[in-house]
């Protein structure tokens, strides 16, 4: 990282930043063109689990080239401190690489909605979504590599 600074190094604040997050950026690589998609996700340990429709261009991809990058940011705030050419973001971000894979069991993805429906929801019931199920696939990412960055409080 080239602005040190700015690096969050604390494994907790990392681990805060993707609980808190609200949508994750999954890079993929398509032959030789790179490809993100925002998507709706949950933290599981060491796994991020993403669902999304049962097939599609990330999928497709993700079958050929496993290994992906994702980043998510929280906390972000424009600040506008003086005349316009000094203002500046409030941010903290982390950027992470993993190896992804398609889950289609029936009751991971059951327990996967339960979690993304307490994440967003604050709904604890798992079988609350379990119509759903048949409709969707889970993307599981292994989380390989993650760094964070956040700005200076102004």
């Amino acid at each position: 990282m080239r602005r040190r600074d700015k690096e969050i190094t604390e494994s907790s604040v990392l681990l805060e930043i993707l609980d808190s997050a609200l949508v994750c950026r999954l890079g993929l690589v398509d032959g030789d063109r790179p490809y993100i998609v925002p998507m709706n996700f949950v933290r599981d340990g060491e796994t991020l689990l993403l669902h999304c429709a049962r097939e599609g261009r990330k999928l497709e991809i993700l079958a050929k080239n496993p290994n992906v990058c994702f980043e998510v940011e929280a906390d972000v705030e424009l600040v506008k401190v003086g005349p316009v050419c000094d203002w500046g973001m409030r941010y903290r971000t982390v950027i992470g690489f993993g190896v992804g894979e398609v889950e289609d069991t029936r009751a991971e993805k059951v327990r996967a909605f339960g979690l993304l429906a307490a994440k967003y929801g604050g709904v604890t019931d798992p079988d609350l979504c379990a119509a759903e199920v048949e409709k969707t696939r889970l993307v599981r990412v292994a989380i390989k590599e993650i760094h964070g960055k956040q700005s200076k409080p102004r």
